[in-house]
């Protein structure tokens, strides 16, 4: 890092700032100038230099000011700072070392000594740097696998019951499937079936994400997106939600439909189910041998039903739980399809169509 370091030399006199510019880029460093301390702050906030020399005496701000700015600043505080003053008192060493000095030298500054604390304070700014480049690499590789609101609930509160397993929440849950997966699997080479169904589920995630969705799972026929609104960690239900979730529902149609005029490829169908209320609501982490993997679900009959009602649906198609239908009755088309014997449900639920937005 030595030979391309940028060093910058803070001090208001031109010949200690013209004899140090001078020997520093003789060895080979890159150099900036400031007469002030404010001069000096603007100049590491601008240019990001990887050291400082900082002289005290000056005009505008000291040096001990202008230290203790860059120090308390998020994006300046690992930039290392070696004070360089003619003050030799013991209460101006601790004065220095209390405004963040990294180092401190008394002039006049023996050249042979001043090298070895610019390599030291070099190679400790690179040693720095590079943790923290491994650190953000490893936060953005964690990233990938981890649902959005897994990183909302760790950011608000990490002891977050949400994170260490699951607590009753009113959701609405929206299951996607594909319309004739196994005949299109047939009729496409394995690639191409890929590449189809993920320009359409990339067009589906931006739609639910922009209303507040999440999905949960996404298998090669389908997935299931959770719609939950903040306020619903009591007991009182919520309507929002369950709008949000229809109507992205019939969103997803559209798109689907504008995918397909758009391309040669065969067109795709899909048809859905949504169904609203209380459910058990949580990430839950696997361990495995090639890492962490985390999903957010939401688990208990609400779920059940919804993805038996995405079976009721036709291609095209979004049929929605009569407690959805009851929260959304109104701001919907709806067609009633008639009372449902459903596997695992003990009796018979009624069902029905979402038609378009609007009044019934």
């Amino acid at each position: 890092m030595d030979g391309k370091a940028k060093i910058l030399i803070v001090d208001d006199e031109p010949f200690n700032v013209d004899l140090l510019e001078q020997e520093l880029e003789d060895l080979g460093y890159d150099t900036l100038t400031a007469s002030d301390g404010q001069q000096a702050v603007d100049l590491v906030r601008s240019e990001a230099p990887d050291l400082v020399l900082l002289d005290v005496m000056m005009p505008i701000m000291d040096g001990f000011a202008a230290c203790r700015l860059l120090k308390e600043g998020e994006a300046t505080r690992l930039t290392p700072i070696i004070i360089m003053t003619a003050l030799d008192r013991v209460e101006d060493r601790i004065k220095g070392i209390e405004a963040g000095a990294d180092d401190f030298l008394t002039k006049p500054v023996n050249d042979q000594e001043l090298l070895a604390r610019i390599r030291t304070a070099l190679r400790m700014k690179a040693a720095v740097d590079a943790r923290v480049h491994e650190a953000t690499r490893l936060s953005d590789h964690f990233a990938k696998f981890v649902p959005e609101p897994v990183k909302r609930l760790a950011a608000a509160d990490p002891d977050s019951a949400e994170l260490s397993g699951k607590i009753e929440r009113d959701v609405s849950v929206l299951m996607l499937d594909i319309s004739g997966y196994s005949r299109l699997s047939e009729q496409l080479p394995t690639e191409q079936l890929s590449t189809l169904v993920e320009r359409y589920f990339s067009a589906y995630l931006d739609l639910i994400r922009e209303a507040d969705g999440d999905i949960n799972e996404t298998a090669g026929d389908g997935f299931m997106a959770i719609f939950l609104d903040g306020s619903s960690a009591g007991g009182e239900t919520d309507a929002g939600h369950a709008t949000a979730a229809v109507r992205t529902a019939l969103r997803l149609l559209e798109t689907t439909q504008r995918l397909n005029a758009e391309q040669a490829a065969p067109a795709l169908s899909v048809h859905m189910g949504v169904n609203s209320g209380r459910a058990l609501v949580g990430s839950t982490r696997f361990e495995g041998s090639r890492g962490t993997r985390w999903t957010f679900t939401a688990s208990g009959p609400v779920t059940n039903l919804a993805a038996r009602l995405v079976g009721v649906a036709a291609g095209g198609q979004v049929v929605i739980g009569p407690e959805t239908h009851r929260r959304v009755a109104g701001e919907f088309r709806t067609e009633l399809l008639g009372a449902h014997s459903l596997k695992n449900i003990a009796e018979p639920i009624e069902v029905h169509r979402v038609l378009s937005c609007g009044p019934t």
